[in-house]
């Protein structure tokens, strides 16, 4: 199945993070047709990233960490960027912390699952 281009993608986010009331940013462009795409949350205090992975399953599923603090998170960022020049990072401030996003966040990662995206990562 074709995928949506990322900038679409970003579009679509927008509008409905503003659509409902939330406040919804860009802080960072990336490749218009197949960026990455992280949304950083911020709910009060707490930050949470929300990012885009293959799944155990082989499907593409949404992962929410978190919470970070801001110099946390700016360090994981600017790493990002450092690794994907591509990546697409949205921010929504929102009451509720939700991520307006185009498909359900995934469940908590299993140890399995964790033990498995660290052999073959790397740290």
């Amino acid at each position: 199945m074709a995928r949506l281009k990322t900038e679409l993608r970003v579009s679509a986010l927008l509008r409905r993070a503003q659509g409902a009331g939330a406040f919804a940013a860009v802080l960072r462009r990336g490749d218009a047709d197949a960026g990455a795409l992280w949304v950083l949350v911020r709910k009060g205090p707490e930050l949470f990233r929300c990012n885009e992975q293959m799944g155990m399953s082989g499907a593409r599923e949404w992962y929410k960490a978190g919470p970070y603090d801001e110099a946390e998170m700016r360090l994981r960022v600017n790493k990002a960027v450092d690794r994907d020049p591509d990546i697409w990072i949205v921010e929504i401030e929102d009451a509720q912390g939700r991520a307006f996003l185009d498909g359900e966040t995934a469940k908590a990662e299993t140890a399995v699952e964790v033990a498995a995206k660290a052999l073959f990562r790397g740290p």
